[in-house]
């Protein structure tokens, strides 16, 4: 088994707040974070100091230090404002990487030996970023990225062949450092950071509470127990790279080319030829049967300069993943030159795939790519909720409870989708399946008769005192009735009897089905519809009628209402 390389890893603290507070004019030492559906993502050190922490909802950061900044996550800022840290450490060092905004990794080998040693390298590296970008920077070099990246949160220079004893000693949660992700800035709902959160909560119950503990398995147990993503961290809780190195030989047909005429200059030109040779690269790949991990980003300009930038990703890329992060690139590029500028019009773009592996390792589904129609869902989603605000795009959370009502909470899009109610509780007396398709904001009153026209009402033990014949919507005793073809219940629900300001005894349910007109016109007792009564609004909406309806209906507190329709 190859050993690593020796890596060196350029770490900028809480870059999304620095970014972002250096495009809002923030003074430094105010504190700020950095919100994603109504959570902190990230945050200064001045914010920490009093009480911000990753996760917490936005009203409690704000209520732990009022004068708090609050910034929008913004990747696009986030890549723009990096890019000239990036130009900086490339003009000490060729061949940086940019893992995430924030970070970047690149060999420590060749300029340890040019400038004398890795100490040496470091402490250029920090003060010609500093010099040139006005950036606070921190430098770590180990054995692979992901032990280079955990020490240069550190500021350490780990001993070749000493990255699995540092990273021994250290907690699972580091694992949600992987190279590749930026756990600061991930979105709730994001997959790859819930997995590996599943996978950690899974370790500490298993009483592997240290990268050590973890690292002592055997790879084939591992294997054998976890998916393919533990595997992974399996190999970075030892030290190893994320993957093997891959000595496939990249074809040069693989690399794709866009001439740009006329030159682009605009950011919004940039990204929509990015979105289209980024789906030129992928088919490419496709064919292949490979997935990028490493990817080139490569333009010519107007006066001739040759700009390249390398992105490294934990996954394989996809279509959208690559033109974002062409798009970032683009952008960081362009904003440096300036719109106007002669000399800076892109007049070729590339993309090159510098690491690729096997496309199984990129699982498709039958109709393209998992997640794709997700993913563009919920930048749908969010794009309203910028329009209309959050609380006016909801979603629904199934759960626990007795009614149709109690099962389904509605959340904001990008809040924690947690029930209610426990599903998994007991709930006597809960409703029966199926459950009703719509169930009305505001219960609808009705009125449920016998055969001869009498009210029926809950008896004694949860019973009726006689079986329902005839259902009116509304209160109105002039109101149609619509016969009963068949019934359901009753079922007894026993309420909130804790809680005295609900009904006493609590109530009963019922499924009935009402007669369709059809029925009617068969016996002889309604004439034809007329056909222009399909324009008319919805019956049971507003209240009308339930003709061919199938209802669930509720009795309390000695009334009846509709609880939900069947459709």
């Amino acid at each position: 088994m190859s050993s690593p390389v020796r890596v060196l890893a350029l770490w900028c603290p809480d870059w999304p707040v620095v970014a972002g507070a250096a495009e809002a004019g923030l003074p430094a030492a105010r504190p700020a974070a950095v919100l994603a559906s109504h959570r902190v993502v990230a945050c200064s050190a001045t914010a920490r100091a009093q009480g911000v922490r990753r996760g917490l909802r936005r009203r409690e950061a704000q209520a732990r230090c009022p004068d708090l900044a609050v910034l929008a996550r913004d990747p696009e800022r986030d890549a723009r404002c990096f890019e000239p840290v990036a130009a900086a450490v490339e003009e000490l060092a060729p061949g940086v990487e940019v893992v995430r905004p924030g970070l970047v990794a690149l060999s420590a080998r060749g300029p340890a030996r040019y400038f004398g040693g890795e100490e040496v390298v470091a402490e250029r590296l920090v003060d010609h970023v500093a010099a040139r970008a006005r950036v606070e920077c921190q430098v770590g070099v180990a054995d692979g990225l992901f032990a280079a990246g955990l020490a240069a949160r550190r500021s350490l220079l780990v001993p070749p062949g000493e990255s699995p004893a540092f990273l021994a000693p250290l907690p699972v949660a580091e694992l949600e450092l992987e190279p590749g992700v930026e756990p600061d800035t991930a979105g709730a709902d994001d997959d790859a950071s819930a997995a590996r959160a599943e996978l950690i909560g899974l370790l500490r119950r298993l009483g592997l509470t240290t990268l050590g503990s973890f690292a002592a398995l055997s790879a084939t147990d591992v294997a054998s127990r976890f998916d393919a993503a533990a595997v992974r961290a399996h190999r970075l809780a030892r030290g190893l790279d994320e993957r093997p190195p891959s000595r496939r030989r990249i074809p040069d047909e693989l690399t794709a080319e866009l001439p740009l005429d006329p030159p682009v200059d605009r950011v919004d030109a940039a990204a929509f030829a990015a979105r289209s040779l980024s789906e030129r690269l992928h088919e490419a790949l496709g064919r292949a049967g490979l997935a990028c991990t490493r990817l080139g980003v490569q333009a010519r300009t107007t006066a001739g300069d040759e700009l390249a930038r390398v992105w490294r990703c934990a996954e394989p890329l996809t279509p959208a993943g690559t033109a974002d992060r062409v798009r970032w690139q683009l952008e960081g590029w362009l904003s440096r030159r300036g719109p106007g500028d002669p000399d800076g019009g892109l007049t070729v773009l590339r993309l090159v795939p510098e690491e690729v592996v096997d496309a199984g390792r990129l699982q498709l589904g039958l109709w393209g790519e998992v997640g794709v129609a997700d993913e563009r869902a919920g930048r749908a989603l969010v794009r309203v909720q910028g329009l209309l605000g959050p609380e006016e795009v909801l979603t629904a959370v199934p759960g626990g409870g007795r009614g149709p009502g109690e099962r389904i909470r509605l959340v904001p899009w990008g809040d924690e989708r947690e029930p209610a109610l426990d599903p998994s509780a007991p709930w006597p007396g809960a409703l029966p399946a199926p459950s009703p398709a719509r169930v009305p904001p505001e219960p609808l009153p009705v009125r449920v008769l016998d055969a001869d026209g009498a009210p029926v009402r809950r008896a004694s033990r949860g019973r009726l005192t006689a079986p329902p014949a005839h259902v009116a919507l509304g209160t109105d005793p002039a109101a149609p009735t619509a016969p009963v073809r068949a019934w359901g219940g009753p079922w007894p629900d026993p309420g909130r009897w804790w809680d005295p300001r609900s009904a006493a005894g609590g109530g009963v349910r019922i499924q009935v089905v009402c007669a369709t007109a059809a029925d009617e016109i068969d016996a002889g007792r309604v004439p034809e519809p007329d056909p222009a009564a399909d324009l008319a609004p919805d019956p049971v909406a507003s209240g009308a009628d339930a003709v061919g309806r199938a209802l669930l209906l509720v009795h309390r507190d000695g009334r009846w209402t509709v609880e939900g329709i069947y459709d």
